[in-house]
């Protein structure tokens, strides 16, 4: 059963220039970025016991790896997360061939693509690091300017413009690693593409479609944050939208 594929048609770009074997590039109309959460709805709505399931599974495994020592829980949660939705990007394809997706294929990805798929959640780890690195030196620098500075009003705004400019920093920089591995796994299924060609592929197509991503991330965050509000149960509605969101967004934008 084909998605619902709402907008004007997405005009194709050279975007991809100097990527070889790389799938081109759309920009696709702002109101896509509505459109891509209303598709993953008209999916989930065909399938929802499936897709439930799905959701509660892996935030069963999800929250299995908080429960790790610190170290362990992020490295397995960063590299566990590309081998699901890369199998999920795999469910969203089967739905849309008009067959019934299953609760197997959240583990898809852990078959053909599972090297790949670990892969893109170790470079995505490795970017991690920096940013933390980054961050912390930064840091370290306004710390021991406060220091030098002693006691007083002339180091209370030191350290308060310092966490300020922390906390903007780390958005600057989490933002972009996001987009790198917001569209990877599907284009490591889908496209058979090295990981790190996937995650330089994902940002490219997430920076050309910034505005519509803009409209997406706002609606995405409202529709989470209600969801929460009756003990997360919304996410069990809300959870597999956005999923399926990442795969209408997919579709849009490589075509």
């Amino acid at each position: 059963m084909k998605l619902v594929m709402l907008g004007n048609e997405a005009m194709m770009d050279e975007a991809s220039k100097g990527m070889p074997g790389a799938p081109g590039i759309r920009a696709v109309e702002v109101d896509r970025g509505w459109g891509w959460l209303v598709d993953g709805f008209e999916v989930f709505k065909r399938a929802p016991g499936v897709w439930i399931a799905i959701v509660v599974i892996l935030g069963v495994v999800m929250l299995a790896t908080s429960f790790m020592p610190p170290l362990l829980g992020f490295l397995a949660a960063n590299v566990l997360m590309p081998l699901f939705m890369g199998g999920l990007m795999l469910a969203c394809r089967r739905q849309e061939q008009g067959e019934t997706p299953e609760i197997a294929d959240l583990f898809a990805g852990f078959k053909g693509h599972a090297n790949q798929l670990a892969l893109v959640g170790l470079l995505y780890i490795a970017g991690m690091v920096v940013l933390m690195l980054i961050v912390g030196g930064i840091g370290a620098v306004i710390g021991a300017g406060a220091m030098n500075i002693g006691t007083g009003a002339g180091m209370g705004l030191t350290v308060g413009g310092g966490t300020l400019l922390v906390m903007l920093v780390s958005v600057v920089l989490s933002v972009p690693l996001a987009m790198a591995l917001w569209f990877a796994p599907a284009l490591v299924v889908f496209q058979g593409m090295a990981p790190m060609a996937a995650m330089q592929h994902s940002f490219m197509g997430c920076l050309k479609n910034i505005v519509p991503f803009l409209v997406y991330g706002l609606l995405a965050f409202a529709l989470s944050f209600v969801a929460a509000i009756p003990l997360m149960l919304g996410f069990l509605v809300v959870g597999p939208v956005l999923i399926v969101s990442v795969y209408a967004a997919y579709r849009d934008i490589y075509g």
